[in-house]
């Protein structure tokens, strides 16, 4: 259904931001993804519940965002395709991962928004972004 074809009702319901991003990673990627959410952006792991089947994973919390990652046996990291996460200072992000050696690369073409991509450690495309000032 596109924008034009919306029905002449009122929704009672909207967006309120996002809870948890689920990705996927490498068979033994958890320790490089502690590295990446956990050392470098410096969200808190927490207790990953036990799910049968399961072949592993993590999950970080900062601030109102959950990471959830999972492993996927024949995994194929996100090149073009992304989350894109909103940050308050995105400036001081894009510090911290540069003073830490990790490559960012700033983007203009989002009206109203400051963004950059970078790669997390097992080469998921990630967005981050700022509502201009």
């Amino acid at each position: 259904m596109t924008s034009a074809t919306i029905p002449d009702f009122a929704f009672d319901f909207t967006f309120d931001g996002v809870h948890h991003l689920h990705l996927a990673i490498p068979p033994g990627g958890e320790g490089l993804s502690r590295v990446f959410w956990g050392d470098l952006l410096g969200m808190t792991e927490l207790e990953k519940p036990v799910e049968p089947g399961s072949l592993g994973g993590c999950r970080f919390r900062g601030g109102r965002l959950e990471v959830h990652l999972f492993v996927e046996s024949d995994f194929r990291p996100f090149r073009e395709a992304r989350p894109a996460i909103l940050v308050r200072c995105l400036g001081d992000l894009a510090r911290r991962l540069e003073d830490k050696g990790h490559p960012i690369t700033w983007e203009d073409g989002l009206p109203g928004f400051d963004r950059f991509h970078t790669f997390d450690k097992v080469g998921n495309r990630l967005e981050f972004l700022e509502p201009c000032s």
